[in-house]
């Protein structure tokens, strides 16, 4: 079974703490009691099934009679949480920022990849449907980056924009394929959905841009779990519901970079893809 780095990382650190426990003769419900805890915490934090706190390793180290590993274990767990970030820590400083900093990542790369199963690509939306997809849930909600006003909407709207200014440099190159399913899920209102088929018909056009589409009846040598960035070969940015994975391991991005390709070549491009967004214009849920 394929094991992400973080979690290899995370069963890394649990180890690390099993063998301080052992080292100071103690057993899991002996430090469980010093450190105030229900025993369940100590076999999930040594089977890397918990991320522990800064306060925990604290603790941990004090019991074991191991202060001067805190450093170590904190650096351990700082390499953690680089890898995975929660999104209330990360839209802690509002969408807008959010977008910059893909920006900055997207300036700095030459090849970059996508694939969704879901929604248009960020830079490949437009205005109106960049608008719903900020304000997917309940308004206000912070933990998934939710904004709360208009304003912050606006400016995060205006800060995507900005950032397909970078489809259009000469040096830089994009891969894009998606789900038809990602032409057809009604996650706007039907006229802002055939505005945005439109201009993916129009992108499609463009040098620097391929984009693909993997029909309803095309065969899939791998299934579209979740979508992914690959920035050349240096990251892997993957969103999930609650959290970004943030991959750099080389292994780990070549998988990704396999991925990539099988679902790649699942893909109809060009004319025939253009074809497949103007059946699903013709559809009566968009028209």
């Amino acid at each position: 079974m394929w094991v992400s780095s973080f979690q290899r990382a995370r069963e890394a650190l649990g180890y690390r703490l099993r063998e301080m426990r052992l080292d100071a003769h103690l057993n899991g419900r002996e430090l469980a009691k010093a450190a105030k805890w229900a025993p369940s915490k100590v076999s999930k934090l040594e089977a890397g099934r918990q991320t522990p706190s800064d306060s925990d390793l604290k603790n941990w180290a004090r019991i074991c009679g191991q202060p001067a590993a805190v450093p170590e274990l904190v650096a351990s767990l700082r390499s953690l949480e680089q890898q995975y970030v929660e999104f209330r820590r990360m839209f802690r400083t509002g969408l807008p920022s959010r977008q910059r900093s893909i920006g900055e990542i997207e300036a700095k790369t030459e090849l970059t990849r996508n694939f969704e199963p879901c929604f248009v690509p960020g830079l490949l939306q437009t205005a109106e449907y960049a608008r719903y997809r900020f304000t997917e849930g309940d308004a206000g909600d912070t933990e998934r980056g939710v904004p709360k006003d208009e304003a912050e909407v606006d400016e995060a709207i205006a800060a995507r924009m900005e950032r397909q200014q970078v489809l259009h440099r000469g040096d830089k190159k994009f891969h894009f394929v998606m789900t038809e399913a990602v032409l057809r899920y009604l996650v706007c209102p039907p006229d802002v959905m055939t505005a945005q088929l439109g201009h993916l018909i129009s992108m499609t056009t463009l040098p620097a841009i391929r984009i693909g589409i993997i029909p309803f009846d095309a065969p899939l040598p791998v299934g579209p779990i979740h979508g992914f960035y690959l920035y050349d070969k240096e990251l892997v940015l993957v969103e999930l519901f609650t959290a970004v994975l943030n991959v750099t391991q080389a292994d780990e991005i070549g998988a990704y970079e396999r991925v990539f390709g099988h679902l790649a070549e699942a893909a109809v491009y060009g004319a025939d893809a253009r074809k497949v967004l103007t059946q699903v214009l013709d559809a009566p849920h968009i028209s």
